[in-house]
């Protein structure tokens, strides 16, 4: 079975719901994942828009997702530490967890949900940038699996 991301709140390729963006509460959707390897030590998610006007934007970076987990639930906590569910890192709006979509208005963005099984448990710090995170899983990644949703404003 191929390694899966799934979000209850829209299909790969759909409209972002308002309330997982800047227009809305700005929560973090629900996600599930299925397919996962069987010697997945850990878990981590990478959310980012790569149409932004100064290049690829991050909006969500969480690491240390336990291997026994296969979702996530609505609306994550943004702390550094997410009980049960991992670690943050830092978005480019320069805040810890979940930032939504919140393009400039005009043609719609691409959010790209990018979820990782590694055969490691990555261990940097909390508030760790997209970048660390990538050079820290180089190497580890045993499966990947993304979903795809748009937004305008």
């Amino acid at each position: 079975m191929a390694f899966q991301l799934i979000c209850s709140a829209f299909k790969d390729g759909e409209i972002i719901p308002i309330k997982h963006t800047c227009n809305g509460k700005n929560s973090s959707p629900a996600l599930i994942w299925t397919g996962m390897p069987e010697n997945a030590k850990s878990f981590a998610l990478i959310l980012d828009d790569p149409d932004a006007p100064t290049g690829t934007f991050v909006h969500w970076v969480l690491f240390d997702i336990p291997a026994y987990c296969t979702s996530l639930p609505e609306h994550i906590e943004t702390s550094a530490k997410v009980p049960g569910l991992g670690t943050q890192g830092i978005n480019d709006f320069r805040l810890i967890g979940y930032g939504g979509p919140c393009p400039p208005h005009g043609q719609p963005h691409r959010y790209f949900f990018k979820l990782y099984a590694l055969d490691i448990v990555i261990n940097l710090k909390a508030g760790a940038s997209k970048s660390e995170l990538e050079m820290a899983m180089k190497e580890h990644i045993l499966a990947k699996a993304q979903i795809m949703g748009k937004f305008s404003r």
